[in-house]
């Protein structure tokens, strides 16, 4: 269920128009993104480097600093216990890198998805003792370990914890929360209830960042060394879908400034061959493309596929490690399209499709693919998702989350359900014997507290305009406001009144709807639809006829009426330019 709404944010468009030489309209995009003042849409414009938060600020930040200084100065190894996701590859890539560059000794770490799941265990830091390390340094996870760094402290192997996680706690009779952190030497984490950091929403490779900024500085290395390192927080923070707001936003704008011209050998490789067009680098190529691949290695195979990627030294060596992700990546695509389409009948032939919160069980689905089901029904259904699957001691899943249901709390109540669980407000991952399904399913939909408005998706209208007022000028104009993803979403307009004169379903598995519109006023343009097109050709079917829509696809005329919401881009074909509009929702209407 879905509810239209125009923003309706009020400030002196026209004047600051007139002040930062934009067209009003781009004004009104960064005032319904919270950009009021003029210095706020200075730094939104022009933010860079300078307006990094200090890291000092970060608490237990100089404690890791010094500890690590120490290590390094007597010489003995240090290990990094990284995960298997984007984020977890590119905080241990920060890292690895950062730390090497400051003369340490040092080695990732990894976790195998299938066998041990998530996080540092005690397999790693058996080898860590093996290797008399001096130190280990957990990045993306670490704060939910309990065990493991127990059983480091008891073997005398300091651990500095890096992650960005939610930190456990046990709600008091009074209403007071008591937290529980795991035992370690210093713990650099945002989220930490008594942290002062002005800005908590770093990813992993964000706070593996500031460590490694704040090390640098300490040991007045130029600034231009941190370039690199830049690069990767931005994928990471991309990829593992953070909202691109304040530090966020600088440094993925910054990545993707230099991201082009990355002197990392494979992935220069990976970017060639996913054919990007570098000059057009957006968020979207490193949320979309670049991020899947490098999840692929940690999905299907091991994480270690994506560190060699990145540890590549020769072209040759990296072309052929880049394509191997690709073509990972490929089949992860097709085992989560076949995935999703079972979920989805499961649901809809029985009672779950009246639950607010939904936990499915897809039995013989590869584990590593049930948060992105998890994400896909989400989406479909617009409520609380879980997805597990069969493991050899219970069940194993994910779960993605809606704007309503902080899914990091409500776990929390379950807590007596799960042998592991941890996230956030958005994700979360848990780990629970069978006999506890049929528990977590009632007590999460019982004490879920969602409403029809809650479950009711919320589609934000920046302003409703007309074709007419579309140029050229103002899409570049737009470009300002990239990188666009969660917190910084992409423009969205609309118009109540379409015809649809022409359309046709194109694309080798005919899923995208090509069509020529017409508005009220008679302005003609191209449009492209990538959602789902069967669902698209139904509701058309049923709402203005079957005879209708076959006209349109002949080309004749017809009386197959839409409302839209889109956004506009340039098509570029064979050094011609074309005006076109992409479709993001839909309502038909009978004339």
């Amino acid at each position: 269920m879905e509810k239209w709404v125009v923003r309706n944010r009020r400030a002196d468009f026209y004047g600051l128009a007139e002040k930062f030489h934009l067209d009003p309209l781009i004004i009104r995009l960064m005032v319904n993104r919270g950009m009021e003042t003029e210095e706020q849409i200075e730094t939104f414009l022009h933010g860079g480097e300078a307006n990094l938060h200090d890291p000092r600020k970060m608490k237990d930040i100089e404690k890791a600093a010094e500890k690590i200084l120490t290590v390094i100065r007597e010489g003995k190894p240090v290990v990094i216990a990284s995960d298997f996701d984007v984020d977890g590859v590119f905080s241990g890539w920060i890292l690895h890198e950062g730390l090497k560059r400051l003369g340490a000794e040092v080695s990732i770490k990894t976790p195998h998805r299938i066998r041990e799941g998530y996080g540092v265990n005690r397999r790693i830091v058996d080898e860590a003792l093996q290797e008399q390390a001096g130190l280990m340094i957990t990045c993306d996870n670490g704060i939910a370990a309990f065990d493991a760094l127990e059983y480091a402290a008891a073997n005398r192997l300091p651990v500095i914890v890096t992650d960005h996680h939610e930190v456990a706690y046990t709600d008091e009779e009074d209403g007071s929360r008591t937290y529980r952190l795991p035992t370690a030497y210093a713990i650099v984490n945002p989220k930490q209830p008594d942290c002062t950091y002005p800005f908590p929403g770093l990813c992993g490779a964000g706070v593996a960042f500031k460590l490694i900024q704040h090390l640098y500085d300490r040991c007045e290395l130029a600034k231009e060394e941190m370039v690199p390192l830049i690069d990767y927080a931005a994928i990471a923070t991309v990829a593992d879908v953070m909202e691109l707001v304040d530090e966020n936003r600088i440094l993925v704008k910054m990545g993707l400034k230099h991201l082009p011209y990355t002197k990392n050998i494979g992935l220069r490789a990976l970017i060639d061959a996913c054919k990007l067009r570098t000059e057009k680098m957006t968020s979207y190529h490193i949320g979309f493309i670049i991020g899947p691949c490098i999840n692929a290695a940690g999905r299907l195979e091991s994480a270690g596929e994506a560190f060699a990627l990145l540890q590549a030294k020769a072209g040759e060596e990296a072309e052929r490690r880049a394509l191997h992700l690709a073509e990972l990546n490929a089949r992860r695509k097709s085992m989560t399209v076949e995935g999703t389409r079972r979920a989805m009948e499961q649901i809809e032939s029985s009672p779950l499709k009246n639950d607010r919160v939904l936990v499915v069980v897809l039995n013989d689905c590869h584990e590593s693919l049930v948060g992105i089901i998890a994400g896909k029904l989400k989406e479909h259904y617009y409520r609380p998702v879980i997805v597990l699957t069969e493991v050899e001691d219970g069940y194993k899943g994910s779960g993605r989350s809606i704007e309503a249901y902080h899914m990091f709390e409500q776990l929390q109540k379950c807590r007596d359900l799960f042998t592991r669980f941890g996230g956030h407000a958005m994700a979360a991952g848990l780990s629970l014997p069978k006999e506890n399904l049929e528990e977590l399913r009632r007590r999460l939909n019982e004490d879920c507290g969602l409403t029809e408005e809650d479950l009711t998706n919320i589609i934000r209208i920046d302003a409703a305009m007309p074709l007419e007022y579309i140029s050229e000028d103002l899409i570049h104009q737009m470009e300002v406001l990239e990188p666009v993803g969660t917190g910084n979403p992409q423009p969205l307009f609309a118009e109540s009144r379409f015809r649809i004169r022409r359309l046709s379903i194109i694309g080798k598995a005919k899923n995208t709807l090509k069509m020529k519109i017409n508005n009220a006023s008679g302005t003609i343009m191209e449009a492209l639809y990538f959602g789902d097109v069967q669902a698209f050709e139904q509701e058309a079917r049923n709402i203005c006829g079957d005879a209708e829509w076959e006209c349109a696809q002949s080309g004749t005329q017809n009386r197959l009426l839409a409302s839209f919401t889109y956004y506009p881009s340039v098509n570029e074909y064979m050094g011609r330019k074309t005006l076109q509009v992409m479709i993001q929702n839909y309502r038909f209407l009978k004339e």
